[in-house]
């Protein structure tokens, strides 16, 4: 009896088996990106308050013009929203480089090392990143520098979305 059991289990179609391990393997891609969401956007505002110290960067620039925060469309109303216009384009194009996995190198969730000098709030990527990964600090890295010069004003924080057309 126990061997005709084994016998089943090997001759058994994997297909089950397939998916079982495929749901599994997309439940935790799904809670490490949020995981690694929080973390990777952790860095971007390390960046930004090594730049502009007494800043708020998820305060700041979440919802700035038409471009900080989520999505973007229309024309930058200012220097400022137009680094984050920048910023997005850099990201779309993280998605494209050829050294970057979809999956793996995403930009909203890749890690990178870089210092900042505090003093001389200037921020350096750092030569142990690999291309994709060093693609990506700059992203972030120029993002912070731009933000660090341009001016932030209240009238463009929360702008309707009517305005960005």
């Amino acid at each position: 009896m126990l061997k005709n059991q084994i016998k089943y289990l090997y001759t058994t179609d994997c297909s089950f088996v397939v998916k079982v391990i495929s749901v599994l393997i997309n439940t935790l891609q799904t809670i490490l990106s949020h995981c690694l969401d929080y973390k990777a956007l952790n860095q971007f505002r390390d960046m930004i308050l090594c730049v502009l110290p007494d800043s708020d960067p998820l305060l700041d620039y979440a919802d700035y013009g038409c471009y900080c925060g989520f999505g973007g469309s229309g024309t930058p109303v200012d220097e400022l929203d137009k680094c984050c216009q920048v910023h997005d384009q850099c990201y779309s194009d993280a998605m494209q480089h050829d050294e970057c996995w979809p999956v793996f190198d995403n930009p909203y969730t890749e890690f990178y090392s870089f210092s900042c000098d505090a003093a001389n709030r200037k921020v350096s990527c750092l030569s142990d990143n690999t291309v994709c990964e060093m693609f990506i600090c700059d992203c972030d890295r120029v993002a912070a520098e731009c933000f660090g010069r341009s001016p932030w004003n209240p009238e463009h924080e929360h702008l309707p979305s009517d305005r960005c057309k």
